[in-house]
């Protein structure tokens, strides 16, 4: 590929944004050896580079800035999404990544700054469990729980669908009914929780403080209805919440979406089904019984909790650390290691080249597919390994390859699915992508990494896709619209379709109209009195390219059919216009 589509290319796929007309003329007059090796080191070292394969991560652990009102739901989840994207920008060590996901708690290496990583499993679905219904309805929508967090773990980090042996064993892998109720009994023996990420010491005054607090909110809040107001208590109470919160050390401190070790039994209001229902949290982990058919209310033998025959080298221990949460990732990224590192570096490769090695993901079983390449998988994970688990090592060694900088024309008649590469794959830019480099060419986006959501329709949000709200039950018609990926569950890959509600909201979409308009701003202010170089600035901001004769004649010919005080609106349509063009959306 030319060097121009080598710069777009990897400038998106290592950071998901666009390159600057800048940069792209300090890497195409840059007449060194080493040119490449420069570009794609200095866009690994770039913070954006975190914020693009956070984002995909993300879609494995099913993120979720908010839920239904009517659940458990914490206003800080965005601490997970920034500790996943500084894990990223920091190289962390994918099986220290592993492990501090599920139990970075119960690591002597990682302190309560580290807590935001449990939000993993913090920020699991959790279901409406009302407690009229009899315990034994309550007991399935627990069990289903624990299936989802059992599913989310399996396919993420082992690509196997652990959860379709609820019920009974596997009909296709070798996982047996007792596997699923070992892994299922590590969830059972904890529940979420908000943590805070300070010390705990540092925590009980807070804790207290809060408590205080609380009791003279719903005090304050009695005051207020009653007629006349007592406007005098009143100042006093609001006074005393604010003195509380003054004097207590560390009262805003931040608190993460986790996990504690409490085990879940539910039981019976009274004697009789029909009274109800209650929830009893326990400080002590338990093992499962066996579902028979996948219903907790009949029960089969209990299985403790272990890790997977099939992936053990003897007969799996129990586990006996409190829940086995730590357990659990040791044996993750111990004896299942080598299947561990391929499900991450095939997902890594089908991130680089819109197919995987393996094209189903999140299932090499024996229904996935099999891989087009095994020597290469396999080569790949084993240096994964020997590099000390580098995700950056390998993000380079995959784009210094020659498969991965050919060009992407041209066709093969013996290979019409492109399988074994011989060209490289055109691809459509992910919505958060698409987005993110409007924003840039207009001049408005704003790069400061991490912070709280803000509401994707918010006119004033001109931040990184990344940081707009998920709600979990009303996601945004904007990324509904654009093949987003559903935070119920694990989604193991961005499917890309083309609708034609996509090409009407790039006709008459807000999006596409605001930074139109934005961007024939900018360009009139950059060269007010010449459309040439306007439209080759537009050209360099959108595409990284200078603008053909014939291109650059069709954009005179247009603009020189208006009148003068048409032109604003013919700028704004004729940026509108290259917006919604293929090439902006499509990478070569």
């Amino acid at each position: 590929a030319d060097r121009r589509t080598l710069l777009r290319r990897l400038s998106f796929d290592l950071t998901g944004l666009p390159p600057t007309p800048e940069e792209r003329d300090r890497f195409l007059n840059d007449d060194s050896d080493h040119a490449y090796e420069t570009l794609v080191d200095r866009l690994l070292q770039s913070p954006h580079f975190g914020e693009r394969w956070g984002r995909l991560w993300l879609d494995f652990a099913r993120y979720t800035d908010t839920t239904a009102t009517w659940l458990y739901s914490t206003g800080q989840a965005h601490l997970y999404r920034d500790w996943v994207v500084q894990a990223f920008n920091d190289d962390m060590p994918y099986n220290d990544f592993v492990r501090r996901q599920l139990a970075t708690d119960m690591m002597t290496d990682t302190g309560p700054e580290d807590v935001s990583a449990l939000g993993f499993l913090g920020l699991s679905p959790n279901y409406w469990k009302e407690l009229k219904l009899p315990a034994e309805i309550i007991k399935v929508i627990v069990a289903d729980e624990w299936e989802e967090r059992v599913d989310a773990v399996s396919r993420t980090f082992l690509g196997l669908t652990v959860a379709c042996a609820r019920c009974h064993d596997h009909k296709f892998d070798p996982i047996g009914t007792k596997d699923y109720y070992a892994l299922a009994g590590v969830f059972a023996s904890c529940r979420i929780s908000e943590r805070p990420t300070i010390d705990e010491q540092l925590f009980e005054p807070v804790l207290a403080a809060r408590a205080d607090v609380e009791k003279l909110e719903k005090e304050l809040a009695a005051l207020r209805k009653k007629k006349p107001i007592p406007d005098d208590q009143v100042k006093e109470v609001v006074r005393k919440i604010s003195d509380v919160k003054s004097s207590t050390p560390n009262y805003d401190a931040p608190m993460a979406s986790a996990v504690v070790e409490e085990s879940l039994f539910v039981e019976r209001a009274g004697k009789r089904a029909d009274e109800g229902t209650k929830l009893d949290y326990r400080g002590e982990p338990r093992d499962l019984n066996v579902f028979i058919r996948g219903n907790p209310n009949r029960l089969g033998e209990v299985v403790p909790r272990r890790f997977l025959q099939v992936l053990s080298p003897t007969d799996p221990q129990p586990f006996t650390n409190g829940s086995g949460r730590l357990e659990l990732a040791e044996s993750i990224v111990g004896p299942a290691a080598p299947l561990t590192a391929r499900v991450i570096v095939n997902r890594i490769w089908a991130a680089h080249f819109g197919r995987g090695l393996v094209t189903t993901p999140s299932n090499f079983g024996q229904q996935g597919d099999r891989p087009t390449h095994p020597e290469l998988l396999d080569d790949l994970a084993a240096r994964f390994i020997a590099s000390g688990w580098s995700l950056k090592t390998l993000h380079r060694e995959i784009v210094l390859s020659a498969t991965y900088q050919q060009s992407s024309s041209g066709e093969s008649s013996s290979d019409s699915g492109n399988r074994l590469l011989a060209r490289m794959n055109r691809r459509r830019l992910d919505v958060e992508s698409w987005r993110d480099a409007m924003l840039q060419a207009s001049g408005q986006l704003d790069s400061t990494v991490g912070g709280p959501s803000v509401a994707l329709d918010d006119s004033k949000n001109v931040r990184r896709t990344i940081y707009a709200t998920i709600h979990r039950r009303e996601m945004s018609t904007m990324l509904l619209t654009h093949d987003f990926p559903d935070p119920t569950s694990h989604s193991p890959q961005r499917v890309s379709t083309t609708t034609s509600l996509q090409g009407l909201y790039a006709l008459n979409g807000p999006l596409l109209e605001s930074q139109a308009a934005v961007l024939a701003a900018r360009l009139a202010d950059e060269f007010p009195e010449d459309d040439s170089k306007r439209i080759a600035r537009a050209y360099a901001l959108l595409y990284s390219r200078q603008p053909s004769s014939a291109e650059l004649e069709l954009g005179l010919q247009y603009l020189a059919a208006c009148e003068v005080d048409e032109r604003p609106a013919a700028w704004q349509q004729y940026a509108h216009v290259l917006f919604a063009a293929n090439e902006f959306l499509f990478v070569d």
